[in-house]
């Protein structure tokens, strides 16, 4: 039980202490054309890079987006936002391969979620708009004519899948929702590094807090609560070490709850119904647990076994939909495989104790009762004792 609780607490502290840099690769790139760019950025998701010259006093950005590990079936695109943060305003440029194996380069005003990407003049004047498709590589050039006063702009980059010469709608989870942020054209510092690493960390802590607490903590709790009370000698230790855990669960279950209503409204067109309704009936019953806890009838109360009923049960539930949720979160921040991997590791762990500790005290209660009624028949070493 303790090594469950300790690996708990390592992936917790490790987690949490991961390095967050982006190897800086851009610099090191050249092009086959060979076309020089003064400035490039290695834009920190969806393995894309971005090439650029700046005239401050014309206000033409020469652009190369390059993102790297594309198939045949891959569309891309990168866009400029005048107006606001996001994807809805900005003005793209769109690029992917046809079926006959030829590159379609194209601008398209965003205007919706869920855009299908239709081919439309922007706000801005661009010329030189062409694509190439090479090693796995799409490469999107262009020469753009903006107005930027403060010489720092908003963009967004995204992939998605082409079917029929025809892009379709990208993935809204993960890293396609990291996907855009702010570029200072004069310093070359981008900003998406700073933001999108920073939207990063909060989810990381959202999914911490959430798999430590809901995860491993409620569970660990209940196994402590379910075995330890078959033993006279852990009583009433179980019920603080019980109590304790859960509501340091709860506690740290509150915390994380929060900074998912917190990501929530900094991503108001990204929906995640399944994700956010659990996680709400959670909180629910995870507070209904604690105030029931300050309700417990005594052990001898009529109404004591009705309310050891609605504990276990809602218990239950709560360690059920906890788990459901935690991977419905993992398909979201779709994180590295070793951390999924390292939680179904503390899962398939509490699972293996719970299960050699259900048939050591299901033994030692039988072996127990046993005891006790072998000393309850007439004549076998009792009232009358000593008879054979």
């Amino acid at each position: 039980m303790a090594r469950t609780l300790q690996l708990a607490s390592y992936l917790c502290l490790f987690t949490c202490l991961i390095p967050t840099s982006h190897a800086q690769t851009c610099s090191k790139h050249t092009f086959s054309n060979n076309r020089v760019f003064k400035s490039c950025s290695d834009l920190p998701v969806l393995n894309s890079f971005l090439h650029y010259n700046y005239d401050n006093v014309s206000g033409k950005l020469d652009i190369a987006y390059r993102h790297t590990g594309a198939t045949p079936s891959t569309w891309v695109a990168w866009a400029i936002n005048p107006t606001s943060k996001g994807m809805v305003g900005s003005q793209a440029l769109v690029a992917y391969r046809m079926g006959d194996g030829s590159m379609r380069a194209y601008t398209s005003p965003i205007e919706q979620y869920r855009t299908q990407l239709r081919d439309g003049e922007l706000s801005f004047d661009v010329s030189g708009l062409s694509a190439t498709y090479e090693n796995n590589e799409i490469i999107i050039f262009a020469t753009l004519e903006i107005s930027n006063n403060g010489t720092s702009l908003n963009h967004v980059w995204q992939e998605g899948v082409v079917y029929g010469n025809t892009p379709q709608m990208h993935g809204t989870s993960g890293a396609n929702i990291q996907s855009m942020g702010t570029l200072n054209l004069i310093s070359g510092e981008d900003g998406p590094i700073g933001e999108v690493r920073l939207r990063q960390r909060k989810q990381k802590i959202h999914g911490v807090l959430n798999a430590v607490s809901w995860g491993m903590l409620m569970p660990l709790g209940a196994i402590l609560a379910r075995y330890l009370k078959a033993f006279k000698y852990a009583d009433p230790a179980w019920f603080y070490l019980h109590a304790s855990c859960q509501i340091s669960a709860y506690v740290v279950g509150v915390a994380g709850w929060g900074t998912g209503l917190k990501l929530g409204s900094e991503s108001p067109g990204i929906q995640y119904n399944a994700h956010r309704t659990i996680g709400f009936i959670l909180l629910c019953l995870g507070t209904s647990q604690v105030l029931a806890l300050l309700l417990r009838p005594k052990p001898d109360h009529k109404y004591r076994f009705y309310w050891n009923i609605y504990h276990h049960l809602v218990g239950y539930i709560v360690i059920i939909l906890s788990v459901i949720n935690i991977f419905k979160g993992f398909d979201i921040l779709q994180p590295e495989k070793k951390w999924k991997n390292s939680y179904i590791g503390v899962i398939i762990a509490l699972a293996c104790n719970a299960v050699m500790l259900e048939a050591y005290t299901w033994f030692f209660v039988q072996r127990k009762r046993s005891e006790s009624e072998g000393k309850i028949p007439y004549g076998i070493n009792g009232a009358h004792g000593n008879e054979f």
